[in-house]
Order: structure tokens, then sequence, then C-alpha cells
């Protein structure tokens, strides 16, 4: 896997999503409802911006009772954590059988990873210690918050997961803001910008011509529908 250079994942971090999900679609790489999370995985962190990263999954379950936790899977985390491609996003499937009632991270478990180089998490369960963890500056995608971590278990690390109906492989590269997340293919994710700034050119002239004293509706219209 090619990485990026310090300076490419710099420039994807000053776009925000729905324009790098637009910078995409000019490559139809992919389908135009693949690649991105819905709203069942929200961000809880709007203030840190714009998170960029590459995937290392988890598979984990904190709903069910009585079965005690593998720490061999805890270290094979930390040590694949360690080796990882930076910065890491951490994307935890979970495949527990109440997954609204779950929290697989809090404030521990967070500055463990940042201190490892991990920048954010994505997860189709819940979290919690919000509060301390946005002070890390620690991105939170997630379904939501859970006071009780229940039973915590991590079951496989750097596995192919799912959430939401998009399948995530280890070193994927994510981005996500308040609007949401989306994968950008690595084959392209050096020429999102450009057409990034192309797309905001684009927009920018429709946004004026909307705004101004010549509006009208057909001119809407031939502007419009020769994008």
């Amino acid at each position: 896997m090619k990485l990026l250079t310090d300076d490419q994942l710099q420039a994807l971090r000053e776009i925000d999503t729905p324009t790098a999900c637009n910078a995409i679609e000019s490559f139809n790489v992919r389908g135009r409802v693949e690649g991105f999370l819905g709203m069942d995985i929200n961000c809880l962190s709007p203030e840190l911006g714009t998170m960029v990263g590459y995937a290392l999954t988890v598979t984990v379950d904190s709903t069910t009772p009585d079965v005690p936790r593998n720490d061999d899977v805890w270290r094979e985390w930390v040590l694949a954590m360690d080796a990882a491609p930076k910065p890491i996003v951490l994307v935890f499937q979970d495949v527990g059988p109440q997954p609204r009632k779950s929290a697989h991270f809090g404030e521990v478990m967070a500055t463990l990873a940042r201190r490892l180089g991990a920048v954010g998490l994505v997860t189709d369960g819940g979290v919690r210690d919000l509060i301390e963890v946005r002070q890390l500056g620690f991105h939170y995608f997630a379904a939501g918050l859970v006071a009780s971590h229940g039973n915590p278990r991590l079951l496989a690390v750097n596995v192919p997961v799912t959430l939401d109906g998009v399948n995530i492989e280890p070193g994927d590269l994510l981005h996500g803001d308040v609007n949401g997340v989306t994968t950008i293919p690595l084959p392209i994710a050096n020429r999102i910008p450009a057409e990034a700034e192309r797309v905001r050119a684009r927009e920018g002239e429709l946004l004026d011509y909307m705004n101004s004293s010549d509006f009208t509706i057909e001119g809407f219209f031939k502007r419009r529908f020769k994008h």
C-alpha cells in the first residue's frame, strides 16, 4: 500500500467531507450510493474539524454477559496500532446482541489510542466519556452515547468489517467531518484536493449567480444542467 505524504494528508484535511464525496464522483470509480456511511453513525465531535486516516479494523462486543475478555486480542490490538500506518482511524464493528446498549470506547482507550497514533474512532456501536475524549482531540463517529462499558471485548483485529453496509478493509483511507464519513479510494486519493477545487469553483459560480440581481429560473436551469 502506497501511503500519502504528510502534505497530501493535510490537503485532504482541508476539504469538507461532502466536497470530498463530490470529488470522488468525478472519477467514476464506484457507484453513487457506495462508500459512505449513513445517518446512523453520527459525528460526536464536530468542533475537531475533519478527520483523515487509515483504517485499523476490529470486531467488538460489549453486551454479551458473563464471557471473559481475551487479553491476547487486546495485546494484538495495541501492537497493531503501534505497527499501523499513521494516522490511524479505528473502525469498530459491533457484533454483540444489544448494539444500542454497547459502549466500546472511553477516555482510557482513547488516551492509549491517541498515544499510538490514532486520531479517531468510527463505530456502529456506542461510546462514552464524550467530554474527556473531546478534550483529547480524538474524533468520535458513533451510533450514540452509553454510560456503562458493559462487558467489553475485542474479538478480531485487522479483519474486514462492515458498517452501515459499507465494507471497510484494514488500511482503507477514511475521511469524516460533521456531515459524516466516507472512504476515499487510495488510487485517486492524491487527486482529490485538485478535483475538490474544481468542484468548489463550479458551485461557487452557481451560488454567485443565484445570489445576484441577474438571477432567473431559466438562467439557473441553463447553468445547473450544463454541469
